[in-house]
């Protein structure tokens, strides 16, 4: 399965969801919030990842009065390592062209 593209928008959902803890997890809204993006952003983004098997999804349990139930989103073990390792990749190749200068 091809790897996800690296645009802004998928970078800062990734960033958004390797930060996530079992104690303070990620769902729709929160992600939208930290990332700064829009739900037409965040959403297909999410869809995508889950399509890969990067993300999975589920419900709330348990009483959330006044509000509908959230759906939470973590990154699988596999989503999580890729993650990572396309970031730190990404992130060797931006620092490496500037200090390069460019040269070969």
């Amino acid at each position: 399965m091809p790897n996800i593209r690296l645009t802004k928008p998928t970078i800062a959902v990734l960033e958004t969801l390797l930060v996530a803890t079992s104690d303070n997890p990620a769902w729709g809204l929160s992600i939208c919030r930290d990332a700064d993006l829009g739900p037409g952003t965040v959403y297909p983004i999410l869809d995508r990842l889950a399509e890969r098997g990067w993300v999975v999804s589920h419900e709330e349990k348990g009483r959330h009065p006044g509000r509908p139930a959230r759906r939470f989103y973590e990154l699988t073990g596999t989503g999580r390592q890729q993650a990572a390792e396309m970031l730190r990749e990404r992130r060797a190749r931006r620092f490496g062209l500037g200090l390069a200068g460019g040269a070969s």
